[in-house]
């Protein structure tokens, strides 16, 4: 065997050195994600909201009783409750515990408008959402004491994990209903949790919601988000309780509520506190009806259609709500996308890419494009020819907004009964600039 010169291997060793040395010192560029554009909804109510719905007939009296021991009462005694109502009670409360008023009857049909998470997920499935969220109230008799191992808590993971395969994704969270203060009120969702609190328990405040968030375990694969729903302008303490590892947590707000309930006041002033929230549709039903007659929907950014990427796109705050079903919206800013906390810069260079799939509906065509800064402030607008599918590339020059984000307009004003030509439809997730 011929042996190879000493004199050749040192330049061969000295060649794959400069080579490895080339590859570490410029490393390629990794590939941006791919993300697909999955619709659907944060915010439902269950048969498990035992003390109203859809299920019930309607109550001519309302309100809420709240019966309770109070300092200086020697016995127990009925109070005012949140909402001061007339005649009989549609909600009574007792303890922590929420129940139907005594004349609250059930319909003789109801299982047409209300059912088991089992059957929310069913029909969400069939009405073409990519995924849906079961958010009944934790006080609810039905759940307590909490635990993890109560019925229907364990009943409505059990049904969320069986809905969701490779076309439809069913998640179970539960919804916080602060009413009482002192330290805040307010409603919050939490999603994918393994355990739950009742906010009407003794010394559940928001200050404590916001501590247990901190170290609350998640259900399985993905992380615990959760969402201010159908906010005030200003709710939870005028948004108090705020420092950064809780502001990781609670990254939505339910701009859109019950299919046309806007929150856009609350969605500024809470931005204007410092919190970092993506705008989110709840469409907040009571019943299975709503799952076939609500147009408004939840749009999340997410690699592919699982659990875990779809709550991926929830932390990271890619998303959008919009009062139109189909609208297909994406926005970088400097390369980076949607709900992104920015490279420091004082040059903000916009890549806005809307679609609206139905170009038989005139309706749907795009009309307007505005990006909005600090306080809600129009930067920079853009009006179109009505085209299905509008591309808008601004550079916007500003040394001092704290952020930025989208509004869209369409010819129809959206879906929803209260269409408006003259209103946004569609509201995107902020980007951060750090300043």
């Amino acid at each position: 065997m011929r042996e190879i010169p000493e004199k050749l291997v040192r330049v061969v060793l000295i060649f794959a050195g400069l080579l490895i040395w080339n590859i570490s010192a410029f490393p390629q560029k990794v590939p941006s994600p791919v993300y697909n554009i999955y619709r659907g909804s944060t915010h439902a109510h269950t048969s498990y909201t035992r003390s109203h719905g859809e299920q019930f007939i309607k109550n001519p009296g309302g309100g809420i009783a709240v019966f309770d021991d109070q300092p200086g009462d020697t016995i127990g005694a009925w109070k005012d409750g949140y909402k001061k109502g007339r005649g009989c009670p549609a909600i009574i409360i007792i303890g922590s515990s929420q129940y139907p008023g005594p004349a609250m009857l059930i319909k003789p049909d109801w299982q047409k408008f209300q059912g088991p998470p089992s059957a929310h997920f069913a029909l969400a499935r069939a009405n073409n959402f990519d995924f849906y969220i079961t958010t009944d109230h934790s006080q609810e008799y039905v759940f307590n004491p909490p635990a993890i191992s109560n019925n229907a808590w364990s009943d409505t993971k059990h049904a969320a994990e069986e809905a969701t395969d490779k076309d439809f994704v069913g998640l179970r969270g539960y919804e916080h209903s602060e009413n009482n203060g002192p330290n805040g009120q307010g409603h919050i969702n939490i999603i994918n949790s393994a355990t739950y609190l009742n906010a009407l328990d003794p010394g559940v405040d928001l200050p404590y919601l916001y501590n247990w968030l901190k170290r609350a375990k998640s259900n399985g694969e993905g992380p615990v988000v959760a969402v201010f729903n159908h906010p005030a302008p200003e709710q939870y303490n005028n948004w108090g309780y705020r420092d950064p590892e809780i502001t990781g947590i609670i990254t939505m707000l339910e701009m859109i509520n019950s299919n046309d309930k806007i929150h856009y006041e609350a969605f500024i002033n809470s931005l204007e506190k410092g919190w970092k929230v993506a705008p989110v549709c709840g469409n907040d039903n009571h019943g299975l009806t709503g799952i076939t007659k609500h147009t408004s929907r939840t749009f999340v950014l997410a690699t592919n259609k699982t659990k875990s990427a779809i709550l991926d796109a929830m932390k990271n705050r890619r998303m959008y709500a919009s009062l139109e079903q189909n609208i297909q919206c994406t926005y970088t800013v400097n390369d980076s996308i949607m709900g992104s906390d920015l490279p420091a810069s004082n040059v903000y260079k916009f890549r806005i890419n809307i679609n609206d799939p139905d170009t038989e509906n005139p309706g749907d065509r795009i009309t307007k494009i505005e990006i909005i800064g600090d306080s809600g402030r129009v930067v920079k607008s853009f009006s179109t020819d009505s085209s299905h599918s509008v591309k808008w590339n601004p550079t916007i020059r500003n040394a001092s907004d704290k952020y930025f984000f989208i509004r869209i307009y369409n010819k129809s004003g959206g879906d929803a009964a209260s269409a408006d030509p003259g209103k946004p439809i569609a509201w995107l997730a902020p980007v951060w600039t750090g300043k």
